[in-house]
């Protein structure tokens, strides 16, 4: 059912004469009489009688103009639901992301995002790469920060490269490597380590460069928060590594002497599917962050 002709039947029970509705409508007399005539023909009913006065409502058309009033106000009301969508005014952004990622990164650009646009509901989420790819595939996640590179991502992923990081080696107090600048993995072997979860891309990083290496170490925790390991590193419990973006104020951490413990952290979301208006914003953001940017090297 066509809208127009929905439009005009209501102007003519309003005027109550063909002529006149024609003119409101600023339409000829034929053309809105085509209208009405297809209206009841799809209908099957009379939706008016025709008298000398002009045009009476039928007890059907009085019956159909309040379903077509609600109909019509309601299209009015999604249309402008959608302009206020477009618009920021309201709808929702969801996005997921690793330790780093939702610790030390996403923190800043969400709430300048959140500033901006007060009325979009936020929803963050922290789990490892593979789980976020997951999320994002079946829809409920709008974004993720995942560590590149992406096995096998298919049609229907979308990957954006975004940040390089680099792992730095932090030590407890009075560790044989306090106060270098850097460190060489014989330097580690057989020493405690308090590292993430096993599986994580993180921990997949650091276990094949030991491996490489060949240096043995004593694994003896897994954490999967990074504030978590810095306070078990501080109390003197093992050495571990953490993202550059996690290290704050005089702490620097030690660089591996022996190459850049690094990785490049990427964006994905469904390509298969447009991105929501909020969420299509702030991969605006995050794509804008140029190397350096509101980040500490």
């Amino acid at each position: 059912m066509e809208i127009a002709p929905l439009k005009s039947f209501l102007v003519i029970a309003e005027e109550g004469h063909m002529t006149r509705a024609a003119q409101r409508l600023h339409l000829t007399q034929p053309a809105v009489s085509a209208q009405l005539k297809k209206l009841e023909d799809e209908l099957g009913q009379s939706l008016f009688h025709r008298t000398p006065k002009g045009l009476v409502l039928t007890q059907a058309g009085t019956l159909f103009r309040s379903y077509v009033e609600d109909a019509l106000m309601r299209l009015s009301d999604g249309a402008e639901a959608l302009a206020r969508l477009a618009g920021l005014e309201q709808g929702t952004l969801s996005i997921g992301g690793g330790a780093t990622a939702t610790t030390y990164l996403l923190p800043a650009l969400l709430g300048r995002f959140h500033g901006r646009h007060p009325a979009i509901r936020i929803f963050v989420r922290e789990q490892g790469s593979q789980s976020v790819i997951e999320a994002v595939l079946a829809g409920q996640l709008d974004l993720g920060v995942v560590t590149l590179p992406v096995d096998e991502p298919g049609p229907r992923l979308a990957v954006t490269p975004w940040m390089e990081d680099e792992l730095r080696l932090i030590v407890p107090p009075g560790h044989r490597l306090e106060g270098r600048a850097s460190f060489r993995w014989k330097d580690l072997a057989g020493s405690p380590l308090v590292l993430f979860e096993a599986q994580t891309s993180v921990r997949n990083l650091i276990d094949g460069r030991l491996a490489e290496a060949k240096t043995p170490v004593e694994i003896v925790m897994e954490l999967r928060s990074i504030e978590s390991i810095k306070e078990m590193v501080a109390q003197g419990i093992g050495a571990a590594f953490v993202s550059r973006y996690a290290l704050r104020g005089s702490e620097s951490g030690l660089r591996c002497a022996d190459g850049p413990l690094a990785r490049r952290l990427g964006i994905v979301h469904r390509a298969d599917r447009a991105l929501s208006a909020a969420a299509s914003a702030f991969l605006e953001e995050m794509q804008a962050l140029e190397n350096g940017a509101d980040r500490r090297a």
